[in-house]
């Protein structure tokens, strides 16, 4: 997967269409992704001991084929090459490394 931690992305298919946010946590073996901010969701809470119960709104996952890596504030897809024997991520728009 391509998208990782800390990603700049923007949402490019859904409810949140054009939407921008960072990554806060990234789910490789299902293919998706948390956004900050984006896909909100209302999950009811039991209370329990130290917790008060009630309707929450949370982040949900969202697929990776539904967002876009941002450089500069613009769209780009992302490759896999070889650089002095170590695997890294680059713009496929710029042909810029990225740091991993």
């Amino acid at each position: 997967m391509k998208i990782k931690k800390g990603d700049t992305v923007l949402v490019v298919a859904g409810k949140d269409k054009g939407k921008k946010g960072e990554v806060t946590q990234s789910f490789p073996q299902e293919n998706r992704v948390i956004i900050e901010g984006i896909n909100m969701v209302k999950k009811h809470v039991k209370p329990s001991e130290g917790q008060k119960g009630g309707i929450v709104s949370k982040e949900a996952s969202i697929h990776v084929s539904n967002v876009m890596f941002l450089e500069n504030d613009t769209p780009v897809r992302l490759g896999y090459r070889t650089e002095k024997g170590q695997k890294v991520r680059f713009s496929k728009k710029s042909g810029k490394s990225l740091a991993s």
